[in-house]
C-alpha cells in the first residue's frame, strides 16, 4: 500500500496516511453507524487507536469499553480486538498507528465477523 490509498469495506473506509517507514504504518479509519469491524488479532503488529469523532465501543480480549473523541487505547500484539459504532447517525473516526514488523492485510485472523469473512486472513 502507499500513502493516500483509500479502501471501502463493508463497515466503512480506511485511508493510509503513512506507509513509508519499516517499523510503523498510519491509517484513518471511518466506521459507519451500526457497523463494526471483525473481532480479530494480529501476530506481527500492535496498534494504537486515537479517536477523533463519534462514540466507539472497543472490545479488547472480551472487555468492552466506550471511547470518545480525544481518548485512545493500545492494542497489544496478539490481543483479540474490534471497534464498533452502535450509533444511529454519526461516523466513528479514529487514527490507527500500527507498530511492528509486518503490516499486510493478511496478518488479520478473524475470530468473528458480521460479513462472513471469519476465515483467518482475508482482506480487512
Amino acid at each position: 500500500m502507499t500513502d493516500g490509498e483509500f479502501a471501502e469495506r463493508p463497515w466503512g473506509t480506511y485511508t493510509v496516511l503513512s506507509d513509508d517507514a519499516s517499523d510503523h504504518k498510519v491509517k484513518r479509519i471511518v466506521v459507519r453507524p451500526g457497523k463494526r469491524l471483525s473481532y480479530q488479532r494480529h501476530a506481527e503488529r500492535a496498534e494504537h487507536w486515537f479517536f477523533v469523532s463519534g462514540q466507539a465501543q472497543v472490545t479488547l480480549d472480551g472487555t468492552v469499553t466506550t471511547l470518545s473523541p480525544g481518548q485512545a487505547i493500545d492494542i497489544p500484539t496478539g490481543a483479540a480486538h474490534r471497534v464498533a459504532n452502535d450509533g444511529a447517525a454519526d461516523d466513528v473516526v479514529f487514527i490507527e498507528v500500527q507498530r511492528g514488523t509486518y503490516f499486510g492485510e493478511d496478518d488479520i485472523v478473524r475470530l468473528e465477523d458480521d460479513f462472513g469473512r471469519a476465515d483467518g486472513g482475508s482482506p480487512a
